[in-house]
């Protein structure tokens, strides 16, 4: 198997050479590729060096998998014509909507990659993966009708950059020196932004307006979700806070069985001081955690959860992985 991995020296291209490395997947030739400023950087996997090459100039055919983690502009340019020699998965948002690619969790819509028409496959927002995987096994027994969801985002969601700026905001602060903004809308030092990404017509950020596409194409067309995404001076993990109303009645053991049972999730709950899961105990984990579960009284089959996960794992690189596993798994579907 050979691999190469578009945007190799960024947050998630690091992180999916950590988790390729993790899983021990059989990779016979890797080849790391970014822009030509980071050429000839060396990256480890394995415990050997690999050097970065030149996206620009790179042979696609070499390999039968490309991850692309540069975003949309890089997938935009370059991964249609990488998919005409090898299969894409792509973590931008620039396919997701696309009807012709699919977009996928494998553990919720893995038969979805039947239906690929491009050899490309769309890597869901890091803020739908987390939720989605936790709706999943609620829905197939109590039938979701509405989800609101607020989200809590760390700033890893928005790269390398914001991360450095949050720390030094919060040098600054602490030595009383005024703060300037360069990479979020206003201070995130000690503060919340409930802004990310673009503003739509409707009031509605792009952020938020993924959430409710992408549940909507990879779960259930007939779901309503609405969506309020917020920023924190958190480095990695997200939280969220969802109130899910079902069709069907439950009970809340049934429903702790369900998210426990089901793969890639894990319930900590036990309703008491530390009883519960939050960003830093996330990071680095591959499970997303689910916690605070309790019926809301105040509609009919109501429930509410916490839900927090490595963004960088689940919601990008890990979710890559695992589908590049499902194409290995059942060889490519034939192709």
């Amino acid at each position: 198997m050979d691999i190469a991995i578009v945007g190799a020296t960024g947050n998630v291209g690091r992180k999916t050479i950590e988790v390729l490395e993790k899983k021990n997947i059989s990779i016979d030739n890797l080849y790391l590729l970014a822009s030509s400023k980071s050429v000839g950087k060396k990256i480890s996997y394995k415990k050997k060096e690999y050097e970065v090459s030149d996206l620009k100039t790179f042979d696609f055919s070499k390999v039968k998998i490309s991850f692309f983690a540069a975003g949309g502009k890089i997938s935009e340019m370059y991964a249609e014509n990488a998919a005409q020699k090898c299969f894409v998965i792509d973590n931008s948002s620039k396919y997701r909507m696309n009807p012709d690619v699919p977009l996928v969790i494998p553990q919720v819509n893995s038969g979805a990659l039947k239906d690929m028409k491009k050899n490309i496959v769309a890597n869901p927002n890091c803020s739908t993966a987390q939720l989605v995987i936790a709706l999943k096994p609620l829905h197939d027994l109590y039938e979701i009708k509405r989800v609101v969801v607020s989200t809590y985002q760390s700033v890893s969601g928005g790269g390398k950059n914001p991360m450095d700026e949050m720390i030094e905001q919060t040098k600054q602060v602490l030595d009383g020196h005024k703060v300037k903004s360069k990479n979020f809308t206003k201070q995130i030092a000690f503060n919340a932004i409930p802004h990310i990404d673009v503003f739509s017509d409707n009031g509605y950020t792009k952020e938020e307006l993924k959430m409710v596409n992408e549940t909507k194409k990879i779960l259930d067309a007939k779901i309503d979700l609405t969506a309020t995404c917020v920023r924190l001076p958190i480095s990695v993990s997200h939280s969220e806070s969802v109130n899910i109303q079902f069709e069907k009645p439950f009970s809340i053991e049934s429903v702790r069985k369900a998210l426990n049972e089901f793969e890639g999730c894990k319930v900590i709950d036990e309703r008491s001081d530390g009883g519960y899961a939050t960003p830093v105990e996330a990071e680095g984990k591959d499970e997303t955690f689910i916690s605070r579960i309790r019926e809301d009284k105040t509609i009919k089959n109501g429930l509410n959860l916490w839900i927090v996960s490595d963004n960088l794992l689940r919601g990008a690189a890990l979710n890559s992985v695992e589908i590049a596993e499902a194409l290995i798994k059942n060889k490519f579907y034939g192709k």
